[in-house]
């Protein structure tokens, strides 16, 4: 099965004699956003992230298989995916315990102000804070109860939070102790000491949550998105922040990215922004990997 695979993935030599192995005679590309110079009228699977919203999938004729590295369906045309038959597969659960440590650690960097001591120690100041935090009997909405959600839930139930859940299917969630419908979503928001953002982008998410929303949550509340960028209408957000709002906000994801060096969200002394980093570990690559190989066999399997 002729198998394009990209460099959105670091494949070692083995690797890629492994994939070789199970059946897949592999084309490999660099850069994703490049356009491809090569016929891809024959590839029969593809190993990508990003790589359709630069190349136009119906050049893809043969496709029958997708593997993404990615978490979310958002990068890829769903409609023509169903209307083609092609059967895709996302990396489900693979980034989810080092996206849920970030959470937690960020959180407790706004609740415990680690700026303030880390600031100190860089100008050798020894000085006692008084006005900081414990988690213990704080609410926690968790917008998305997926595999991130999930993961979430279970570290902050540790740290003796109430967790409430908002979510489209009302069924029990392992370490959720009430769960919202998106219709309640506004009443689960007015009693948040914390807010956790881990929910798919879609249509009906962009700029989920925008002025609206934050002035429903509480003033001293904590917003965290490890989500999607473009979930967060980033001029609301800025708006409200200059008027006050929020405790902290920590921002892994931009609705676009880079974050634009002029933003104002970098001026923030209470906002805490990493690049799009909070699903790398030492672990998700055997894990994703795994998967990867797993899915493929089957596919193969199926066929035959």
């Amino acid at each position: 099965m002729k198998t394009l695979i990209t460099g959105a993935f670091k494949y070692s030599k083995e690797q890629i004699e492994k994939l070789n192995s199970i059946g897949c005679e592999t084309v490999f590309i660099q850069d994703e956003r490049e356009k491809l110079d090569i016929d891809v009228s024959n590839i029969e699977a593809v190993i990508c992230n990003g790589l359709f919203l630069y190349n136009d999938i119906s050049k893809f004729k043969s496709l029958k298989f997708i593997q993404l590295t990615s978490a979310g369906f958002d990068r890829v045309d769903m409609e023509y995916i169903k209307n083609n038959n092609i059967e895709i597969h996302n990396a489900k659960g693979v980034y989810s315990a080092p996206m849920a440590e970030w959470v937690v650690l960020k959180i407790l960097e706004i609740y415990k102000n680690t700026k303030f001591f880390i600031k100190n120690q860089d100008n050798k100041v020894w000085e006692k804070k008084r006005d900081l935090l414990e988690l213990t009997d704080k609410t926690v909405t968790i917008v998305g109860c997926g595999n991130v959600g999930s993961e979430v839930a279970k570290r902050l139930k540790a740290f003796g939070c109430k967790i409430n859940g908002v979510a489209r299917r009302q069924v029990k969630y392992d370490y959720i102790d009430k769960v919202y419908s998106m219709e309640e979503l506004n009443e689960a928001l007015k009693i948040s000491d914390i807010v956790v953002l881990t929910i798919a982008l879609n249509e009906d998410t962009k700029h989920l949550f925008n002025k609206e929303r934050f002035d429903v949550m509480k003033d001293e509340a904590v917003l965290v998105n490890v989500a999607r960028g473009a979930i967060v209408k980033e001029e609301d957000l800025i708006e409200v922040l200059k008027c006050g709002k929020f405790m902290g906000v920590a921002l892994d994801v931009m609705e676009n990215e880079p974050l634009c060096v002029s933003s104002e969200l970098w001026d923030f002394d209470r906002v805490l922004i990493t690049p799009h980093n909070s699903f790398v570990s030492d672990k998700t690559g055997s894990r994703l990997f795994g998967m990867m190989c797993e899915n493929l066999e089957k596919f193969i399997l199926g066929r035959k």
